[in-house]
């Protein structure tokens, strides 16, 4: 349920009230309907629907704010029992006795009006407002009100200074924010207890195997992939698929789709790997790991492949499967799930195709996905495409850039907003850098063989030394990866800012202020790179360079 669905929104009210005098300090929250209205129950005539609800309740014990919560009134069943009430005549106490299963206003005939009733033209939703503006009251499980208050007239109407309503309203708004947060956190902390709860099972399931015999005899390889996901801790598979589902949902819009089909540098990058070395695609079972509209599974097939299997856990597979049946392509066949939790059509492939890399290579976390399925499915002697990448830095010196992003804060309309520069800065950037912006030599500070690498290689450190190639101002380093197809025919391609642009962009780690740099110079530092322990598709960064050390979230 969405926050709008759980939290109804506040009645818009007009705090505009003129009197003869000017003077408009305090005004009644609930407007008044200046037509009479006649007692339900006695021939009294009230001036205004609030002097008649306030009536009905003193003198005949009659709550109609209790007697709505009791039979879930809405406006329908309101009308009905309104017409009943004007029909049949009946006495106040019967409401105190009726059930929700026998309503005697439960027919339809009551629909139909007996005269021009000023209590069929109440607003129900206004009445919680005129409950408050008359100081509520006690009420009694069976709807109608107990106590008056130690004698008090509890009906008196009380007003508000616009002031003391718009504190109430943030209180009322700050609390239902705290409770959010409550269940939210009780929702993360179930969650934490089945995880521990299983955690604890498989450490006591491993005690009393001894000494680990009957792995290899366990059927259909269970074991073996129980084993594999244990060592996948911390990782993607370690996260439940709920939790995870938010990750997948953002691959269901179609934008994200486009933009990554529309990225020529990529997905021609893809189709020229695949088809001009179709020899290795010949006849082979193929896996398309997060296949999204399924082109590079076309390209597999285009390229001979005998079976492609393509894997995705977004709704975008259901687009996918319509694309490839436009296509009259016939040796694909599709799987929704996120693999880690996915049983495939086939024990082993030939070739796992994916395009998994995130900003900055490894935000989302998506190699995670393509180690496992190596270590599961790739059969031996099989291949990865792309099979290796690097993450490079340089320093970048964009003074105009730095002041629009971060010298934005000092002035915003006159205010002083610089007390957001701290947590601005925190957050790594993803933009388009200008090649003539680059004041350093590049420094490849990651390499990742997908053959090799396991699902710890998101933390790594490096120690760069970059030299300054002109006197500038350093304003940040960026980031930015190479991708590399080692085949027979050689494909690689670059989101270098002397490359041409891609969707991915480069990844900017603002300075809070720009540093002086001379020509020549040497950048000692240390860049470490972690996962974020909360979330296994996000990166927490540091940087050690100029005696400072900058923290930044990819998040």
């Amino acid at each position: 349920m969405s926050d709008e669905e759980d939290c109804p929104p506040l009645c818009d009210m007009d705090t505009t009230v003129e009197d003869s005098n000017g003077e408009d300090d305090e005004w009644e929250i609930a407007e008044e309907q200046n037509d009479p209205v006649k007692c339900l129950f006695c021939e009294s005539i009230s001036p205004t629907m609030t002097v008649a609800i306030r009536h009905a309740k003193q003198q005949h014990d009659f709550d109609l704010a209790g007697v709505r919560r009791r039979f879930h009134l809405d406006e329908y069943s309101y009308i009905k029992m309104i017409n009943y009430i004007r029909r049949e005549k009946p006495g106040p106490e019967q409401f105190k006795t009726a059930t929700g299963s026998s309503l005697p206003w439960a027919d339809d005939k009551y629909l139909q009006p007996v005269e021009n009733e000023t209590w069929l033209m109440f607003d129900l939703d206004e009445l919680d407002e005129i409950m408050l503006n008359n100081g509520g009251g006690s009420i009694g499980s069976d709807g109608v009100s107990g106590e008056k208050d130690n004698g008090n007239d509890i009906g008196d109407t009380m007003t508000l200074t616009t002031d003391q309503y718009r504190k109430l309203q943030g209180i009322i708004n700050d609390l239902t924010a705290q409770l959010r947060e409550k269940e939210n956190l009780l929702q993360h902390a179930a969650s934490s207890i089945e995880k521990m709860k299983e955690s604890f099972r498989n450490v006591l399931a491993e005690q009393q195997q001894p000494n680990g015999k009957g792995d290899e005899e366990s059927p259909g390889g269970d074991k073996k992939l129980e084993q594999i996901k244990r060592k996948l801790e911390h990782c993607v598979s370690s996260v439940s698929v709920d939790d995870d589902q938010s990750y997948f949902n953002t691959y269901s819009h179609f934008g994200i789709h486009h933009d990554m089909l529309s990225d020529e540098v990529r997905t021609s990058s893809y189709r020229d790997a695949i088809l001009r070395n179709a020899d290795i695609m010949k006849d082979k079972t193929v896996l398309d790991l997060g296949c999204g509209t399924a082109i590079l599974s076309m390209f597999a097939s285009k390229a001979g492949a005998k079976e492609v299997i393509s894997v995705d856990q977004s709704d975008i597979i259901y687009q996918a499967m319509d694309i490839v049946r436009k296509n009259n392509i016939d040796n694909i066949r599709f799987v929704k799930g996120r693999l880690e939790d996915t049983e495939l059509p086939v024990e082993k492939v030939d070739v796992i195709v994916s395009e998994w890399m995130g900003y900055f290579l490894l935000f989302e976390g998506m190699m995670d996905s393509v180690i496992y399925a190596r270590k599961q499915y790739l059969r031996e002697g099989g291949l990865i495409l792309p099979n290796r990448c690097n993450i490079s830095i340089a320093g970048y010196g964009d003074l105009e850039r730095h002041n629009e992003f971060i010298g934005f804060w000092k002035n915003v309309y006159g205010f002083d907003m610089s007390c957001m520069k701290k947590e601005v800065l925190r957050e790594a950037t993803v933009e388009v850098c200008r090649p003539e912006h680059i004041i350093t030599n590049a420094n490849i500070i990651a390499n990742f063989d997908l053959m090799e690498v396991d699902v710890d290689c998101p933390n790594f450190s490096y120690a760069f030394e970059l030299k300054v190639k002109r006197d500038a101002q350093l304003t940040a380093l960026i980031g930015y990866f190479d991708t590399f197809f080692e085949l027979p025919e050689h494909i690689e391609f670059s989101t270098s800012p002397y490359s041409r642009p891609t969707h991915w962009k480069q990844t900017i780690f603002y300075l809070e202020e720009p540093v002086p740099v001379k020509d020549g110079q040497t950048i000692n530092g240390k860049f470490v790179c972690r996962r974020d322990p909360k979330d296994v598709r996000s990166l927490f960064i540091n940087i050690e360079v100029l005696n400072m050390v900058l923290k930044y979230t990819l998040n």
